[in-house]
């Protein structure tokens, strides 16, 4: 049963969780006037966007993409900012790089129509025109999803039923119901092209296999927007959204745990920490984990996806890190490098096909921030993050530092090592490695009570796209709200940023389905 609506005038409102969604709902609603405390379990605020430190390296242990651009610039402008006034952003070029199993020289992807062009052309004659079509129609998708999709809370079908939205149907129906691969399959024969348009698929949480080709939209971004660092690493996207969040007055706390969401005759009252306390609240919003908030924090009765709902869904894969300091230069990597094998589709199957086994070889990506940030290494040598998609199972085992994981997780990240080295021509990368860290699904359930040690939250299949996401207010609690990568819109540091957009139009009461008008926030 759906509650009474959510308070709409500003009180005090308690957030739980400092990741990224956390830190920009409690920012947006101090700039609505509303009183707010921010409570994040760890030692920093950050979530899977987190830093970590150590001989004289500085390393990103979550997202290292900057994508959708006009999003982070959209949600600065609602509060007064800029990306350019709070971010160094800097163009990469190339975009990426891209080792392929048993192809000796590796592709250089570089961003704009002409380039993405004259590449896809000089692999497979033809390709080149049928790119052009094929990044037309990625554009006109990512319109439509900004303008139709993402920034909807779906409390009415109206954006459904919008005559523009149902003009287009014909043409949105096939993107629906033919998934990722099997769209671009028809269009190009080259492996490697077949590569560069499906990995983005894991961006979301899916395989080219299982997610709606409509997400064939992600290579507008990298083939035609370009790729953008900001220098310092995502994390000072973190620190910049802080930054405001304590400008306005937010309270943050962090080695604050909440163990428990207070409710009184079914409506959010408050929050219970684990040092006993109780926060009084006419607000909660809730940016941990949606499994951990509905199966920890509540009692059965007030919960709206019980185990029986999460049962029959699919979160994202689960990840092994590592973070790897080097002695001396790396020319052989760019600042992305991906690395896919030749049994591309068997790959992902390992993943997502329901068994425990950590691929190897495997498909799996390098980001080396050194390339383009001299302060994420000490002078002469390079900064790594390795991430390999894995199941989402925490039963693989923890990692560690220096080897001091769990033994099935290190022999893992061997591996990966001597595959890096052999693929990309770097023979003795082992022997230069003065700083390692393994982080595996195990740590993602125990630090981040991530469901089933997922790494980006739930898939963006089609069952759990869009519409069929999990909505951003509890059914049974009023004054409960939900942000972040298991609720709309979804997974990745953009989606947190409208997610947390959702909830100020909840409370405005506003059902459009495109972004807020700038400047939105008038009590800034």
């Amino acid at each position: 049963m759906t509650r009474a609506r959510t308070p709409r005038e500003p009180g005090r409102a308690v957030v739980v969780g400092g990741g990224i969604a956390g830190l920009a709902t409690a920012t947006l609603l101090s700039a609505e006037g509303w009183t707010v405390s921010l409570f994040e379990a760890g030692d920093d605020v950050g979530g899977r966007a987190g830093s970590w430190r150590s001989g004289g390296f500085r390393f990103d242990t979550g997202p290292s993409w900057y994508l959708m651009p006009e999003v982070f610039d959209h949600f600065f402008r609602l509060l007064g900012t800029t990306a350019a006034d709070e971010l160094d952003l800097v163009p990469l070029s190339p975009a990426y790089r891209v080792y392929t199993e048993g192809d000796a020289a590796p592709l250089d992807v570089v961003s704009g129509r002409d380039a993405a062009t004259a590449l896809f052309e000089g692999i497979e004659p033809g390709a080149g025109s049928r790119l052009g079509e094929y990044l037309d129609s990625a554009a006109d998708a990512y319109d439509l999803s900004i303008t139709r999709f993402l920034y909807d809370a779906y409390e009415t079908t109206a954006g459904l039923r919008d005559p523009e939205l149902l003009r287009r149907l014909p043409r949105l129906a096939p993107l629906l119901t033919r998934t990722l691969a099997s769209h671009i399959a028809r269009r190009f024969t080259d492996l490697r092209l077949q590569q560069i348009l499906g990995y983005p698929a894991v961006f979301l949480g899916g395989s080219p296999y299982g997610v709606p080709s409509l997400y064939h939209l992600m290579s507008h971004l990298d083939l035609d927007e370009g790729v953008l660092y900001p220098r310092g690493g995502l994390t000072e996207v973190i620190r910049a959204v802080e930054r405001l969040a304590r400008a306005r007055g937010v309270e943050i706390q962090t080695r604050a745990e909440v163990t428990e969401i207070q409710t009184r005759d079914g409506i959010a009252s408050g929050v219970r920490l684990a040092d006993g306390r109780s926060i009084a609240a006419d607000l909660v919003v809730s940016t941990a984990d949606l499994h951990h908030t509905e199966t920890s924090l509540l009692p059965p009765e007030l919960r709206s996806y019980p185990e029986s709902w999460w049962a029959k869904r699919t979160p994202s894969p689960g990840a092994l890190l590592l973070l790897l300091g080097v002695e001396g230069e790396l020319p052989q990597l760019a600042h992305h490098t991906l690395l896919f094998t030749r049994d591309w589709q068997d790959n992902f199957e390992r993943i997502f096909g329901g068994g425990s086994s950590i691929p190897d070889p495997a498909s799996l990506y390098v980001c080396k921030p050194s390339a383009t940030d001299p302060s994420v290494a000490p002078p002469g040598h390079e900064n790594l993050f390795v991430l390999v998609p894995v199941p989402a199972d925490p039963g693989l085992g923890r990692g560690g530092e220096d080897g001091d994981g769990d033994p099935r997780i290190e022999k893992a990240a061997d591996a990966v090592v001597r595959q890096v080295a052999q693929w990309c021509g770097i023979p003795d990368l082992a022997d230069r490695i003065i700083v390692r860290r393994t982080i595996a699904p195990g740590d993602f359930e125990a630090d981040l009570h991530a469901w089933r040690g997922n790494a980006l939250g739930l898939a963006h299949t089609l069952g759990q796209s869009a519409v069929f996401r999990p909505r951003n207010a509890s059914k049974r609690v009023d004054g409960l709200l939900y942000a972040g990568a298991s609720t709309l819109p979804g997974i990745g540091l953009p989606m947190c940023l409208i997610s947390a957009e959702l909830v100020v139009k909840r409370l405005r009461g506003d059902r459009s389905p495109g972004p807020l008008t700038e400047p939105a926030v008038a009590r800034v």
